[in-house]
């Protein structure tokens, strides 16, 4: 089974008048609906059991506790709008929002000065308890993995790098496929690349999040009509090698439900660093 028979990793959409989701209701991009699950080793459903669990480098692992955080006060800095607890990214790039310290005594003051009332606010990376007034929008489930030795990264001779020209044709396949929050600046956040045939975009993969150290591969995609031909995992294996390239590591996620795609990142040689929750709020 090929990568985008299941699909790719984002487990998070916003939408501002939705009702608490489970997992399982929120599509993924060219996601196989048949049976997305699989047989471990041990008999049981989900993920393989015998893969192995990531390496952990302490400090330097860190930061991807708080990923957004550490993107929007690092690479992606000149992006970010906000204050000193929190940073957010323009709304035609992404939705997601970076926290200083959830535990910090003014951190709900300091969300509602960047978002103001009656606005859904992106939470990720950590589940905090909500103050009186503020309301739930939805909550998944995901986890996050990242790359080990096994990964063997290279690049592809048939992928071409993608750019703003690209970017009506790259929002098309996005709506046809789903794969998590991509809006027409998101290609701002990192190098993008595809795959043509006959002239027509057909396969994508990218960078979003840049934490100190590390690169988050994003928006796998691969049209319906061109599934099971093992695109998406050679897409993933590029990034991954120019991400390489450039003195850093690769990571992901995605949904917890989504254990078929969770697997096929396991074999490609990414495993699971730790388990966390996905979703939104609403301001009073």
């Amino acid at each position: 089974m090929t990568l985008e028979d299941d699909s790719a990793a984002e487990p998070m959409h916003i939408a501002a008048d939705r009702p608490r989701a489970r997992a399982q209701d929120v599509p993924l991009a060219g996601e196989d609906r048949s049976d997305g699950r699989h047989e471990g080793r041990d008999g049981a459903t989900g993920t393989d059991s015998s893969a192995p669990a990531a390496d952990h480098d302490g400090a330097a692992d860190a930061v991807l506790d708080n990923p957004v955080w550490s993107s929007l006060t690092g690479r992606h800095a000149h992006l970010a709008i906000g204050n000193d607890l929190v940073r957010k990214y323009p709304d035609d790039v992404s939705p997601f929002v970076g926290v200083k310290d959830w535990e910090h005594p003014d951190v709900w003051d300091a969300l509602l000065e960047v978002f103001g009332h009656d606005a859904v606010v992106s939470i990720s990376h950590a589940d905090p308890l909500l103050p009186t007034g503020w309301s739930p929008v939805f909550s998944i489930d995901g986890v996050q993995l990242t790359e080990t030795d096994r990964l063997a990264a290279r690049p592809d001779q048939e992928a071409v790098e993608l750019g703003p020209e690209d970017a009506s044709e790259m929002l098309a396949l996005v709506q046809r496929t789903e794969p998590g929050p991509f809006l027409p600046r998101t290609p701002e956040l990192g190098r993008y690349v595809g795959i043509r045939r006959d002239g027509e975009l057909i396969a994508m993969a990218g960078e979003r999040l840049q934490p100190e150290g590390w690169t988050e591969i994003s928006a796998v995609a691969v049209d319906p009509t061109h599934r099971r031909q093992g695109l998406a995992s050679r897409l993933v294996l590029d990034v991954a090698f120019h991400i390489q390239q450039r003195g850093r590591r690769a990571f992901l996620h995605a949904a917890a439900a989504n254990t078929g795609a969770i697997a096929a990142y396991e074999r490609l040689g990414f495993a699971l660093r730790r388990r966390l929750t996905f979703g939104a709020a609403r301001t009073p």
